[in-house]
């Protein structure tokens, strides 16, 4: 049987109803199984604890389990193994699959609501798998469930899983069937082969087809001005980008941006920020995001020195991170990055806030013992530098102590707004206005997008543990918000743009601030 090509029975109950299997894709040439099979060699079938089909309900049966006894009834060596979306691939799952010839996984349909998708699960059983051959057998349309972008070599695509259906696939997988081409289904208007487009650099020159190609993808609130968006690209020396062209007319249709920023004071460990991918959409599902992805993460991995790979930028500022429940959590999320938020870099939300002058309670806040703020000074340098390497190290605030040096070396240390108790620096932030030259300015395009008169506020940094330190961080963050805040009012800012925050909502709210945009931080060591 041919990729693309249908096999279809009439034998539902009378033949009320028929069947449709189709052979998607065969990159690892294992159907029909006869063909890869020996006496004595193991087929695990790993299928996902569902309900029956509507029509079956009524037997309580687990629904593949006909589907295991068809297999078995033309190779009597399978191992049915089901799995769950809640525990996934176990030890248990893994000794089976290691002991296997073959492996078959069943997807039935999308993931629920907080629970693993069953695809990222099939991804997960491949890498155990390592090269034995891989069969998915998927019960819905393989563009609903992303596989075809997941790039599994081997995809039978099934209409549901009624014990009709399965029957079909068992014939199909041992070459039982005769190819039908595309019999009751338009199999070029189900899917285009994805495959693999070159990407090429970059050359920094016409921004134009990426200005086009940005703005046609992201929504509103993201879209840029040609030169901003130029500027934020443009960075010499640590910004690599790609962008995958169609051969006949050299049409820019994929783009991907990335960058390289010093994680510590030292300059000698390196952070790789996978900051966009976009693909013009009448071109998407081919594989072109995926050759985007793949080439850049292989080149950040090659940089000496880079040992983290995020997805989202620091500085310059594209994205903190994947816009939360955008279409990109889940394609993401099938190229193996976890987004339970249960540590660091998996998932946690980050923030953009937008605040009314007007709406911040300023009067009513309460002066503290000992504690004051003030813009810095030089003289305050060595101990902004001192402070800013302590906090961003122990926070693993990436790049924050180069923004804090380029506004001194640029002569703008006034833009350092210091908190401190008695004479110690216990709290900082960086102001900035959208018409400013400043570095800050430059890297932090939403402020000035969003109106001329929002100023912006980011990398605040309070200190943890610091003994001397009497006052609440709570109290500590308002007070040195209000700073900030009345500083960018008297600057004539009517409105403050807080950058990349994690965590302290209902504070925030509180405080008058509304959500800007919501990010998921994600990033993982190399």
């Amino acid at each position: 049987m041919l990729p693309g090509h249908s096999a279809t029975t009439s034998g539902h109950r009378g033949g009320s109803r028929r069947s449709q299997v189709t052979l998607i894709r065969d990159h690892q040439a294992c159907i029909p199984l006869t063909r890869i099979l020996s006496n004595g060699d193991i087929v695990v079938l790993l299928t996902p604890v569902v309900p029956p089909v509507k029509s079956d309900i009524g037997s309580g049966n687990d629904p593949f389990e006909s589907f295991g006894r068809a297999l078995a009834s033309r190779h009597p060596w399978i191992r049915h193994v089901p799995y769950t979306s809640r525990n996934g691939i176990t030890s248990t799952h893994a000794g089976f699959i290691k002991r296997a010839k073959v492996v078959i996984f069943i997807i039935s349909g999308p993931s629920s609501a907080g629970q693993p998708s069953q695809v990222e699960i099939g991804l997960i059983a491949r890498m155990v798998a390592e090269e034995r051959p891989q069969i998915v057998v998927a019960c819905q349309n393989v563009h609903d469930l992303g596989l075809m972008e997941a790039n599994f070599p081997t995809i039978v695509q099934l209409p549901g899983y009624a014990p009709p259906d399965l029957q079909v696939a068992a014939a199909v997988l041992f070459g039982e069937t005769t190819s039908t081409g595309s019999t009751g289904l338009d199999v070029q208007s189900l899917m285009i082969e994805p495959k693999f487009w070159p990407p090429e650099n970059w050359d920094n020159l016409n921004v134009a087809p990426i200005h086009e190609l940005w703005n046609q993808c992201l929504p509103d609130q993201f879209h840029l001005e040609k030169f901003p968006l130029q500027s934020l690209l443009q960075r010499d020396g640590y910004a690599m980008h790609f962008v995958v062209r169609l051969p006949e007319n050299r049409e820019v249709v994929g783009f991907c941006a990335t960058y390289t920023t010093f994680v510590d004071r030292e300059g000698e460990r390196l952070i790789g920020s996978l900051a966009m991918i976009i693909v013009k959409p009448a071109y998407r599902r081919r594989g072109i995001g995926l050759s985007l992805y793949e080439h850049a993460l292989k080149q950040l991995k090659r940089i000496r020195g880079v040992d983290r790979i995020q997805l989202g930028s620091t500085f310059p500022r594209l994205l903190s991170g994947i816009p939360a429940a955008s279409a990109s959590e889940s394609w993401f999320r099938r190229r193996g990055w976890q987004m339970d938020g249960q540590a660091p870099g998996r998932g946690q939300d980050i923030c953009d806030w937008i605040l009314k002058i007007d709406d911040w309670p300023s009067g009513g806040l309460s002066a503290s013992a000992g504690l004051t703020f003030r813009q810095g000074t030089f003289d305050d340098l060595t101990s902004i530098a001192d402070f800013i390497e302590k906090e961003s190290t122990r926070k693993d605030h990436t790049g924050w102590y180069d923004q804090y040096m380029n506004l001194a070396n640029d002569g703008r240390i006034s833009d350092i707004v210091l908190g401190l108790e008695h004479s110690e620096i216990v709290a900082s932030a960086l102001i900035y206005t959208p018409n400013e030259v400043s570095s800050l300015a430059q890297d932090l395009p939403w402020a000035r997008t969003i109106g001329s008169d929002v100023g912006g506020v980011a990398c605040i940094c309070i200190a943890d543990g610091n003994p001397a330190m009497t006052t609440s961080k709570d109290t500590v963050m308002i007070r040195l918000l209000d700073a900030c805040v009345t500083i960018l009012k008297d600057q004539g800012m009517r409105r403050v743009f807080l950058d990349a925050v994690k965590g302290g909502y209902e504070g925030f709210q509180s405080m008058g601030f509304q959500k800007w945009a919501i990010y998921r931080d994600l990033w993982q060591k190399i």
